[in-house]
């Protein structure tokens, strides 16, 4: 689950997550366990960390169970497949939220995804407890599953690539989320032009750190409709390999909903967008783009 759905799924930082340079499980080979990046085994210049940590959240809750948000994946210039985000019912005192990703035709003679990552978070913090994956990727099968701990702050998990298994042990700074619930605690967020916006963020099987600015609000016209926005955007850098850096543009509605409009993020194909198409909350009728208009901002 190294690509298009890593890039898409949170449409923040999935996007940025994107992409791990090819490793031996991408070429059949033995995958070893992952280091834990304990302070003793950080980098000789590590990331910054986060000035601060996120903000309390505003309320109330923008989205709610039953809440369904459809996108369009473009990459290399072309329509590349589907993204679909899932708001389902509290399950064990935690709201799973879930995103699914799939190829198209096209897209598939590239690179064939077919997968879904599941965050189930915190009802009032947002805040993940387990993350997992399970994704087809050129028909190798990629499954991870993913604990996060609160008071140690720790993001442990266990992964199979295709007959290859192995585990890693991460700890984060202030605030540690995953691809797929980024998103929704973003849409919580008190945004203000100047915000800054920094947290970690687990992707396939590393942690980045996510360092963005709420920038401005604007007018965004789309396929769906006219929306005010604000536009926030960032970088993600690799924490065991700074080198590794990735430029993501959001933009969320400024409204009740604060639906993620675009997602602008880069995978090791080239930049890919994620488009709302649609979406369907509990007591309101269906919202489909009609018309194909062009991106506006």
């Amino acid at each position: 689950m190294r690509s298009v759905l890593v890039a898409c799924l949170a449409l923040v930082a999935t996007a940025a997550a994107a992409q791990v340079p090819e490793g031996p499980e991408a070429q059949g080979q033995d995958v070893p366990v992952a280091q834990d990046l304990s302070p003793a085994t950080q980098p000789a210049q590590p990331v910054p960390t986060c000035a601060n940590a996120l903000p309390p959240l505003r309320t109330p809750t923008a989205f709610m169970p039953g809440e369904q948000l459809e996108f369009d994946l473009d990459a290399l210039g072309a329509q590349a497949g589907k993204m679909t985000m899932k708001v389902q019912r509290p399950e064990n005192g935690a709201l799973p939220v879930q995103i699914e990703a799939q190829t198209n035709t096209f897209f598939s003679k590239v690179r064939r995804v077919n997968g879904v990552g599941t965050s189930y978070l915190h009802p009032r913090t947002l805040r993940p407890s387990r993350y997992t994956e399970d994704a087809t990727e050129n028909e190798v099968r990629r499954k991870v599953d993913v604990a996060f701990g609160a008071k140690d702050r720790s993001v442990k998990g266990d992964y199979v690539f295709g007959q290859r298994a192995g585990k890693f042990n991460y700890t984060y700074d202030k605030d540690g989320l995953d691809v797929a619930g980024a998103i929704y605690l973003l849409r919580q967020l008190p945004l203000k032009e100047g915000l800054p916006v920094c947290f970690d963020v687990y992707g396939i099987r590393r942690l980045w750190r996510m360092n963005g600015t709420v920038v401005k609000r604007e007018r965004v016209s789309l396929p769906i409709g006219q929306f005010d926005a604000w536009y926030l955007t960032g970088t993600a850098i690799r924490l065991d390999k700074p080198s590794q850096k990735r430029e993501v543009h959001v933009w969320i509605s400024d409204d009740a909903r604060r639906l993620p409009l675009v997602a602008v993020g880069t995978i090791d194909l080239g930049a890919i967008r994620a488009t709302l198409t649609a979406y369907s909350r509990p007591g309101e009728k269906q919202k489909r783009a009609q018309g194909k208009e062009e991106l506006k901002w």
